[in-house]
């Protein structure tokens, strides 16, 4: 373009951009404290999910209607929910790491804690044969 037109050229200098759309330097916070937390309850969850079947065992056929569904409630959790838990975190570090998406990784590293912690509530209150 012509020198006339100065808002054609140069390009859309960095430091005019939207503050949105500028790199967010916290951006690894969330994933990193989701990860480190994870690392302990998912082995946690699993443990004393997958052992709770066998600490109830006790009642046999006699159970009460109350631990089936915590138990069903407990083993579709821990199924289902490590998609829930995988595809979160995988979304909350793959996010662009700009102003404009953190709260939306931020919110993706919390869902994937939530059903580890779930799994671990159920367990901890599993009704008495």
């Amino acid at each position: 373009m012509s020198p006339q037109h100065p808002t054609a050229w140069p390009p859309y200098p960095a430091a005019w951009r939207e503050p949105r759309d500028r790199r967010d330097r916290t951006a690894w916070i969330a994933p990193t404290v989701a990860t480190v937390l994870l690392t302990v309850l998912v082995p946690t969850a699993a443990f004393l999910g997958l052992l709770s079947v066998m600490a109830t065992d006790s009642c046999g056929a006699d159970c009460p209607q109350a631990l089936t569904t915590s138990l069903t409630l407990i083993y579709g959790t821990l199924f289902f929910g490590a998609f829930v838990t995988h595809g979160a975190w995988a979304a909350a570090w793959a996010l662009p790491w700009t102003r404009r998406w953190s709260a939306l990784r931020i919110c993706m590293a919390a869902l994937s804690l939530l059903p580890p912690v779930f799994v671990l509530i159920l367990v901890f209150t599993l009704p008495g044969a």
